[in-house]
């Protein structure tokens, strides 16, 4: 349990980690653009940067050198889809986290979140939504960045936007305000309104809900237009930001698509013309394949197949969107499922088709890219920033065995390992 003492130690830190020289010696480096690993290559780490990268590099005078025999060391893996607020469903419901829990006992289970998901080797991270929280992530993301605790480099999403009276929680007298779980928007003026001020209080991202449901029990319909979210997603734009939409219908995902949006998120009613259409616009496909595997669980799936309608459809769509060769993000909908397990949605892309290398190199390089964040993080070459993990065996043969990192460097500061 070393790694404790040394994590704690980075706790104590409250700006850039003293400069330091590393020559990390695993047994393979997988650089996250190739899909074969490169035996007997090291890293050099110099600060919090990667210095050099190839076989039998020279030992500079005081540097600290780290044997990783047997292990195959990657770059720092980038979780796509998350709700560091959230915690799995069959813990508490959706509802009752957003109406019933605290703030501080929110944000208190969010920086433990935050660090086991660090310490599972994700260095980076896409927070889709505070899930009524508010602008909490962004305090979090600086909590983080200033080293008074532990966790991912964070893209953050704030409040998420949904067209007002279509989202949660519900239930209650027609008329009483009740508070939500995303910023309700009805018409272009006021959803531009909306993203300039989520970007002002501190939004990498706007995130959209193209579609959901009104009334519980009822199906998800439309429910932002497409000059909404056109007009949303300029405004974003204009401000750098990318904006992810949530959109689990074909109509919704026909409207995102032509509003020239980054990601879709889930994409479930997906068909071949839309996914051709995703592929023609550089749009990615966040397919969260666990979520719907995990509420399909704490619904009393036992995991045989054939697996319920949900899984299955989430399954197509998957492959509908590999055959067309949109871009593929790895993100789980994590909080739906335990934060530091975000291994699951790898796996499970992994079963449903994608080979091991290219699911690794989706969560590596693949999210650095579809992120903008490709010149920081994402791939082990020089220059780029040293968050940098390592596990035994193959993981190019077989993501599973990244449910057991031994090793997590972030920013050139090794939290877990030593």
């Amino acid at each position: 349990m070393k790694w404790i003492a040394v994590a704690a130690a980075s706790l104590l830190m409250t700006g850039p980690a003293a400069a330091e020289t590393i020559l990390l010696k695993p047994a393979q480096v997988f650089d996250g653009v190739e899909a074969k690993p490169h035996p007997g290559w090291q890293v050099l780490v110099e600060s919090d940067k990667i210095a050099a990268v190839g076989p039998s590099l020279p030992v500079p005078a005081g540097a600290r050198v780290i044997e990783l025999p047997g292990e195959t060391l990657l770059p720092g893996l980038i979780e796509g889809h998350s709700h560091l607020f959230l915690h799995p469903y069959n813990e508490r419901s959706w509802d009752d986290q957003v109406l019933h829990e605290p703030l501080a006992l929110r944000t208190a289970r969010a920086v433990v979140h935050a660090r086991d998901t660090l310490m599972a080797g994700f260095t980076s991270e896409r927070d889709l939504g505070t899930e009524g929280a508010g602008f909490a992530d962004v305090g979090l993301k600086q909590a983080i960045d200033q080293g008074i605790v532990p966790g991912p480099r964070l893209l953050v999403a704030t409040k998420a936007i949904v067209a007002e009276g279509a989202y949660g929680p519900k239930g209650f007298e027609p008329g009483l305000h009740v508070p939500q779980g995303a910023q309700e928007v009805s018409g272009v003026d006021d959803i531009v309104r909306a993203v300039r001020d989520q970007i002002a209080a501190g939004a990498d991202i706007v995130k959209l809900y193209a579609d959901y449901h009104y009334q519980g029990g009822e199906g998800s319909k439309p429910t932002l237009s497409e000059a909404e979210m056109t007009a949303a997603t300029a405004t974003a734009h204009d401000a750098g930001r990318i904006v992810a939409v949530h959109a689990a219908t074909a109509e919704g995902m026909r409207r995102a698509v032509a509003a020239g949006v980054d990601t879709i998120e889930h994409g479930y009613g997906g068909t071949p013309a839309i996914f051709k259409a995703m592929h023609d616009k550089g749009i990615a496909l966040c397919t969260t394949l666990a979520a719907s595997d995990a509420t399909s669980h704490y619904r009393g799936w036992n995991g045989q197949e054939p697996a319920p309608e949900a899984v299955q459809q989430n399954r197509r769509s998957f492959r509908m969107a590999m055959a067309a060769g949109v871009p593929i993000c790895v993100g789980g909908d994590v909080g739906v499922f335990a934060h530091g397990t975000n291994v699951r949605e790898m796996e499970l892309m992994q079963a449903d088709g994608m080979p091991a290398a290219q699911v690794l190199m989706a969560a590596t390089s693949g999210n650095a890219r579809i992120f903008h964040i490709d010149g920081k993080v994402g791939s082990v070459k020089p220059g780029l920033l040293a968050d940098l993990v390592a596990v035994d065996g193959d993981p190019t043969r077989d993501v599973a065995v990244l449910r057991a990192v031994k090793f997590v460097m972030k920013g050139g500061v090794v939290v877990k390992g030593l």
